[in-house]
């Protein structure tokens, strides 16, 4: 009988990268708490949240905190709507141009940010878009739009089109059957098994 789990050796190695791609980060915010004024003093002489409470006395912190929270909440949002609404116009609907379409959702990831990043500030100057707040987002949520299409296509792939046929034999209309399922899906740290999902049922 075929086994669904990962051979043993092949968990070891996962774990293993996972390790060694967070390890960095983990010393990094060890000496957070260091005491000492040394940014690399080994081993640390104490902890202290002295730093801490620097770090939130000065406003330039603040408002580069702020200003990030500002930029993630509203690129997501705008991620989840598009990556959703193209998600589901491909997944349905077979036209001429879908394969294009499909590999230019794809390319903002695929392609080096830098190369990414240049396009976007040609396309901002073209049409005298000065550089600011709104063209932060815009160059977040290009990124975005790419994992939240990858995540929701590749569940409405799983979703049998029998399902909102039998929902539209129930007396739904279209916006009442849309399945709008895993518009957020992200695995989280050294666990790699926990999913975030996000299920939307319009009603």
């Amino acid at each position: 009988m075929h086994s669904e789990r990962a051979p043993f050796f092949l968990k070891l190695a996962a774990w293993g990268g996972v390790v060694f791609l967070h390890f960095p980060i983990l010393i990094i915010a060890a000496y957070a708490f260091n005491t000492e004024d040394a940014a690399f003093s080994f081993p640390p002489q104490g902890l202290t949240l002295r730093w801490f409470s620097v770090a939130a006395q000065r406003s330039d912190i603040l408002d580069a905190v702020t200003l990030s929270l500002k930029v993630a909440a509203l690129a997501t949002l705008m991620a989840l709507v598009l990556g959703t609404l193209a998600a589901a116009a491909l997944w349905r609907r077979d036209f001429f141009g879908k394969n294009a379409i499909s590999l230019l959702l794809l390319l903002p990831i695929a392609l080096p940010g830098i190369v990414t990043g240049l396009a976007l500030l040609t396309a901002f100057k073209t049409i005298n878009l000065e550089p600011g707040f709104f063209t932060i987002v815009v160059g977040h949520a290009t990124f975005c739009v790419v994992v939240v299409f990858n995540n929701v296509i590749a569940r409405f792939r799983r979703t049998s089109w029998s399902l909102v046929e039998a929902s539209m034999d129930l007396g739904a209309n279209g916006w009442q059957n849309l399945p709008l399922r895993s518009v957020a899906e992200s695995q989280f740290g050294a666990t790699g098994r926990r999913n975030a999902g996000v299920c939307l049922v319009v009603r």
